[in-house]
């Protein structure tokens, strides 16, 4: 067999070399090289890490996607793989043989058409489904366990995180889980926090204080400094006041007039429209995500402001760049980049709040970052109000006062895990 190494070959794909196939010689060529280049630490210390995701809102593969660029950036000592839940358990996808549609689709489904009324129900009968399949799924975990053979696994979903604890106890005794929560806090029972074996990053006090209610020692719960933010938005350039001016101009704006940045995720929502029509004297960007629809429909409200229109986009740090405020729903994600770009945020918290973000409308309150409406009825004078001069300089403080580097912190954190495991 024939063993060929070319110059740029990864530390990882070192590691994967089957020496054992080649013959005496191969070896001996394969081994002078690792020698000589890559040092046999190094080799030794790379760690399986598994990333666990799913698409259900597009907070989870975001963060799994963000924390893997920051680690290979900084050269961690990990070989990192992402495994989407859904594809593995696709099998035993109740609701799509029922429906015809996967879990995380139904799910986007109703955050794009606005059907949140009675999600916590719909969340009640979907983990009573769950539990009824809890040994299927084990089984399944364990089998993909014993065949990629993870030193960590890192789980960035919810719901699930019973099965991927017993699977990985009898897969590989030795790997530790470690479950990152994107929701400001769990939203008990079996939702992110269950009780066995295992560490927890947790981005709020209040995440911190229910892991530690949950009996879990103090080493193994960490507290990041909040979400995880895509390494964009730490990377935007700051912007002049001319250039700033230059770009509201481009996109059809008014320089000297505020602009309210309107998010709701990637695939928009409904109310938007209810918010242009309620806004037609504020200047707005308005994202769409991937609804078309819903952009065509906003093409048609009438405005007396102007109003910037757009689709799915990487460029949010940008467009934050250019607004003074944002409106949108009390998601984790979406509230954490308006804050970490200085803008205070206008959200709602009703019924038809997802259960699991309640308390993010709550930490709003709590952090002075912005202001929380029942419904937004309520929005003009939601922005009459966060626009006052010294209520403005108030909210605007306190997203400074906050500084989320979790993204960054979190690669250090799970070395000490697996340092403490090895």
């Amino acid at each position: 067999m024939d063993v060929q190494v070319a110059p740029h070959t990864s530390t990882v794909e070192l590691k994967r070399l089957q020496l054992g196939d080649a013959d005496k010689k191969h070896r001996l060529i394969v081994l002078f090289f690792v020698t000589a280049v890559v040092p046999c630490d190094t080799i030794e210390m790379l760690k399986r890490l598994e990333l666990v995701f799913f698409d259900a809102g597009g907070g989870h593969r975001a963060a799994a996607n963000a924390l893997r660029e920051v680690m290979e950036r900084e050269r961690r000592s990990f070989e990192i793989r992402l495994m989407n839940l859904q594809e593995l358990l696709d099998s035993m996808d109740v609701f799509r043989r029922l429906t015809g549609l996967r879990l995380q689709d139904i799910y986007n489904l109703m955050l794009k058409k606005g059907w949140t009324l009675g999600a916590r129900q719909l969340m009640a009968g979907m983990q009573w489904v769950i539990r009824l399949y809890h040994g299927k799924q084990v089984r399944m975990l364990e089998a993909h366990w014993a065949e990629s053979r993870p030193d960590l696994v890192v789980s960035l979903v919810p719901h699930f995180n019973r099965a991927i604890g017993e699977s990985l106890r009898r897969a590989s005794p030795g790997a530790p889980l470690v479950t990152i929560l994107t929701d400001f806090a769990d939203y008990p029972p079996h939702f992110w926090i269950e009780r066995q074996p295992q560490y927890f990053i947790c981005g709020s006090e209040r995440a911190v204080e229910q892991a530690r209610a949950m009996g879990h020692a103090e080493d193994r719960i960490f507290h990041a400094s909040g979400m995880i933010l895509s390494p964009r938005f730490y990377e935007v350039a700051p912007i002049e006041a001319d250039e700033r001016a230059a770009a509201r101009r481009t996109l059809g704006l008014d320089p000297a007039q505020p602009v309210g940045l309107v998010l709701f995720g990637g695939q928009g929502a409904a109310v938007m429209l209810d918010i242009a029509r309620r806004l037609p004297d504020r200047q707005l960007i308005l994202i769409c995500g991937h609804n078309q629809k819903l952009r065509a429909r906003l093409e048609r409200v009438t405005r007396r402001a102007p109003a910037f229109l757009e689709g799915f986009t990487k460029e949010i740090p940008r467009y934050m760049q250019l607004a003074d405020y944002f409106i949108g729903k009390p998601g984790p994600g979406s509230i954490s980049e308006a804050v970490f770009m200085r803008l205070p945020v206008i959200v709602d918290s009703n019924a038809w709040t997802l259960p699991q973000e309640r308390y993010n409308a709550e930490w709003v309150r709590e952090e002075g970052v912005g202001i929380v409406v029942r419904n937004f009825r309520d929005v003009e004078g939601a922005v009459e109000r966060l626009l006052e001069p010294a209520a403005y300089a108030g909210f605007r403080a306190a997203t400074e006062r906050l500084r989320n580097r979790a993204v960054f912190e979190i690669p250090e954190m799970l070395e000490r895990v697996i340092g403490g495991a090895g």
